[in-house]
């Protein structure tokens, strides 16, 4: 009974699967379509034709949040640049002269302490040294002693002149002696009362006193003209050494420090007992009543200043004048000098080594797209800068170009647009981010 029943509940299976098969399969329509296997290769390409259209307009800009109290937001003006720059500079006499001794010594006195008022010739200081009183000592000695050796020099001369000329008298008179007897034995020669060889020796004689009294005479002009020149000569080294006398007698007078013009004694820097070379610096005399203001400036603007340029500056509630007179080429830790001097009034009690602080106008006003000057500019170096958006919520990097720039405002080029607002503040915390989220 059982094998009977199997084959009973196989036979009814087998109508009911009959049946099944005989049904006809109706195909998917509408939204069931997408969900069939056949549409799996559509979604496929679908993603990745997504994909990369999200890989293109994606904003690869990087981001970071910031707090909006913590930095500086300026606007972007139009106006007019004047192109100017501010410089500080101190103020100095016109005319400063050193003052050095003439001679080295020690310091016996101080007259004029410094920042006295001194006129010229004033005596300063006062050295002393014993090395020029001693020089001055063998001076007068080797003058006294030069003058007496002119002295007995001349005497002798004088001897030998009055000599020579007494020589001369007495060949003159013989050579008139012997003129007479030659006369004399010539007559009686001819009588011939004597004989030829006495009449020849009176003639030999007078002859020999005529050459005699020749050769002194010659003798005497020599002498006489060599007599004058060695007197001029020793006359002449004896003025010398008398104004060598007198140079080094002033040299005494110039251990006397004097005040070489009328002015203020601006550094005085000795002390009591110093011992003080000749030509050394050891202060300066400040003249009055002209000044001028000496200015260090960076190089970047070395190419801009030259002399007549203007500038201004404020003391005591005034607006005063000043005129670049001078520009110094030298390049010296980055920055060159160049001096101004008044034009028109000078501040009332001026006094040098005060510090004026000057705005040195380079150029004529032009308008210009302006920014306020801000530490962000020396992270960017004026290339770029961080620009709010319209509503105030984040700010994104744009590339700009500055030109010049004053105290107060730099010239944007390129870049910008008035009314748009931007970050002046400083950039150090920002790194390398595109964007700022407020």
């Amino acid at each position: 009974m059982t094998t009977n029943r199997h084959a009973r509940l196989d036979r009814a299976s087998y109508k009911r699967n009959d049946k099944i098969m005989d049904r006809i399969i109706e195909k998917k329509k509408g939204l069931a379509l997408a969900f069939t296997s056949k549409a799996l290769p559509w979604w496929l390409g679908g993603f990745i034709a997504v994909f990369i259209l999200w890989l293109i307009l994606r904003d690869d800009a990087t981001t970071l949040r910031v707090n909006a109290d913590m930095i500086t937001v300026s606007d972007v003006t139009s106006g007019e640049f004047n192109d100017y720059i501010r410089i500080s500079g101190q103020v100095h006499p016109m005319t400063t002269v050193q003052l050095s001794p003439r001679e080295s010594g020690i310091v016996e006195e101080i007259v004029m302490e410094e920042g006295s008022t001194v006129k010229e010739g004033d005596v300063i200081i006062r050295l002393s040294n014993d090395d020029l009183d001693l020089e001055i000592l063998n001076s007068e000695a080797n003058l006294a002693e030069k003058e007496n050796a002119l002295r007995n020099t001349m005497i002798q001369m004088e001897q030998d002149k009055m000599q020579l000329s007494l020589t001369t008298l007495e060949l003159q008179t013989e050579v008139k002696r012997k003129g007479r007897t030659l006369e004399s034995q010539k007559r009686l020669y001819e009588e011939g009362l004597i004989g030829k060889e006495e009449y020849l020796r009176s003639e030999e004689e007078y002859a020999l006193f005529c050459k005699k009294l020749e050769v002194t005479l010659a003798r005497s002009a020599q002498d006489s003209i060599y007599r004058n020149v060695q007197i001029e000569q020793m006359k002449e080294s004896l003025e010398n050494m008398r104004a060598n006398m007198r140079r080094i007698r002033g040299r005494k007078e110039n251990l006397n420090v004097k005040a070489p013009i009328d002015g203020v004694l601006g550094l005085l820097d000795v002390v009591l007992g110093q011992s003080i070379g000749n030509g050394s610096k050891i202060g300066q005399i400040n003249a009055t009543g002209t000044y001028k203001i000496e200015a260090q400036i960076d190089e970047h603007y070395i190419d801009r200043v030259t002399a007549g340029l203007e500038a201004k500056f404020e003391r005591q509630n005034e607006i005063f004048n000043a005129v670049i007179r001078k520009v110094y080429p030298e390049v010296r830790d980055g920055k060159f000098k160049a001096e101004f001097r008044f034009s028109g009034d000078q501040p009332a009690n001026i006094r040098t080594g005060q510090t004026y602080y000057l705005n040195l106008q380079l150029g004529h006003a032009q308008s210009a797209i302006l920014i306020p000057r801000g530490t962000f500019y020396q992270k960017t170096g004026g290339k770029w800068i961080y620009v709010v958006d319209p509503d105030g919520n984040k700010a994104v990097k744009r590339e700009i170009r500055i030109g010049r720039q004053n105290p107060q405002y730099y010239e944007v080029l390129e870049g910008l647009e008035p009314g748009e607002k931007v970050i002046t503040s400083g950039y150090d915390n920002f790194g390398d981010n595109e964007v700022l989220i407020f």
